[in-house]
């Protein structure tokens, strides 16, 4: 019953909120630190006119970013916890070949798979990827079958060595250097054990992750529906702020939201979004 009465929720919306053939909307968020500008995806329409519909009705004005992880994402849009009459329906997943989870993605949150196992998404919450650039080797090399292989070969004598320069490093502990190390060993553990740890990785991820970066670990589990096209610095500003244990901003972030309308031109020409041709 809730589904449907979301799918009629949004066919409403989409009748309110709908552009002509020429033009669409973005979404400005507005942050002490600086303004985003957000461009939302067709390939999407519920999570987008979910978004757009909350942003138009000031339901976001005055929310905080609430999770805040450098090198990962900032998480916002808890109009639950401004408004506790707030009750939303959760949205089904749309998720799309070809979308990324590259620095600057606007993307549901959602509970976990453990308590959603159709990947719903929160009928508000929603992050925007920070992200790290990665290395061709993070990209293409299971790190998994390597720690795995190099634990297996560091259990032999011969390898004391290699044991102490892990030993060595695991003081400092630093995760980056703890990997980089482990890079090293590739070539061993492939020979020694008769292993392949390399992974097949299409080119176009590849490039994306290892030039933009992002959070490649995302893709699939989340909908993503839309990015960020301007005010991507403004992304890195939140997410060096001070938190606490949970990832809570230690002083509280606010932001708000303006919806604008723009022609599609302008979005294409000016942000590279080509609109998906209309099926009969």
């Amino acid at each position: 019953m809730k589904k449907f009465t979301l799918i009629v929720f949004l066919l409403l919306t989409m009748v309110m909120y709908s552009c002509d053939d020429r033009n669409d909307y973005m979404v400005i968020i507005r942050t002490e630190y600086g303004d985003m500008k957000a461009l939302l995806y067709n390939e999407t329409p519920l999570h987008k006119e979910n978004f757009l519909t909350l942003a138009k009705e000031g339901k976001y004005d005055s929310t905080t970013w609430h999770r805040v992880m450098e090198n990962f994402m900032v998480q916002g849009g808890d109009i639950k916890r401004k408004e506790s009459s707030f009750e939303g329906v959760a949205i089904p997943p749309e998720f799309t070949d070809g979308f990324m989870h590259t620095k600057g993605t606007l993307a549901a949150a959602r509970q976990p798979d453990n308590v959603n196992p159709d990947k719903e998404s929160s009928p508000s919450q929603f992050y925007i990827v920070d992200g790290k650039q990665f290395s061709v080797q993070e990209m293409t090399i299971d790190e998994y079958q390597l720690n795995t292989g190099i634990n297996q070969l560091l259990q032999q004598e011969e390898y004391d060595s290699i044991y102490q320069r892990f030993v060595e490093v695991a003081r400092l502990k630093d995760q980056e250097q703890m990997r980089a190390l482990a890079f090293e060993y590739i070539d061993l553990v492939e020979s020694e054990l008769g292993i392949n740890l390399k992974k097949e990785v299409a080119a176009d991820r590849l490039e994306a992750y290892t030039t933009l970066g992002g959070a490649p670990h995302l893709d699939g589990e989340y909908t993503i529906f839309g990015r960020i096209v301007e005010g991507l610095d403004v992304i890195d500003k939140i997410a060096a702020v001070p938190v606490d244990r949970q990832n809570n901003p230690a002083k509280p972030v606010y932001l708000f939201m303006e919806v604008i309308k723009v022609s599609k031109k302008e979005i294409t020409e000016k942000y590279g979004y080509e609109y998906p041709k209309a099926t009969k």
